[in-house]
């Protein structure tokens, strides 16, 4: 496959219908997905084949034993950032470049806790300027994510 605009990281996902969608956007997009275990589903779930519909079988997805594994496979050089509703800088404000890893946490939990202390100066939050605003569905929040990402680098 060819080398992917930006590589989608979901860090120990819960819900298979998130990461099917999050599949289907990535074949949509050209990126690649990289899932970290622990999964909380079988990737041959009937939810996630229904959300990858007849995509299922062009995506670029890669499967990691641990966070270690995936920082192994992306290099030194790799430009990782994190979303977050603990982020500090706005997505909108964050400069992405082709080729970045754009993490996730679950849907339970968000990310783990040593994130964020190691990562403080990578994370970015999505501006949620509703009243009761909580956090974003986690599908919902890699397409904001990733389409801004597209939008800055010129690919769409």
């Amino acid at each position: 496959m060819p080398d992917p605009c930006f590589h989608i990281v979901l860090v120990a996902p819960e819900i298979p219908q998130n990461t099917g969608t999050v599949g289907r956007l990535c074949v949509c997009t050209g990126a690649r997905l990289h899932l970290v275990k622990p999964l909380g589903f079988l990737l041959d779930e009937a939810h996630i084949r229904r959300a990858g519909l007849d995509y299922w079988q062009y995506l670029d997805l890669k499967v990691h034993d641990t966070w270690e594994a995936l920082l192994d496979e992306a290099g030194p050089d790799a430009r990782l950032w994190f979303a977050s509703t603990k982020g500090g800088s706005s997505v909108y404000q964050t400069r992405f470049t082709p080729g970045n890893w754009l993490v996730f946490g679950n849907e339970g939990s968000g990310l783990p806790p040593p994130f964020y202390e190691r990562y403080r100066n990578r994370l970015c939050v999505i501006p949620m300027p509703g009243e009761h605003a909580r956090s974003h569905n986690l599908a919902n929040a890699v397409s904001i994510v990733l389409y801004e990402g597209l939008r800055q680098t010129g690919i769409v």
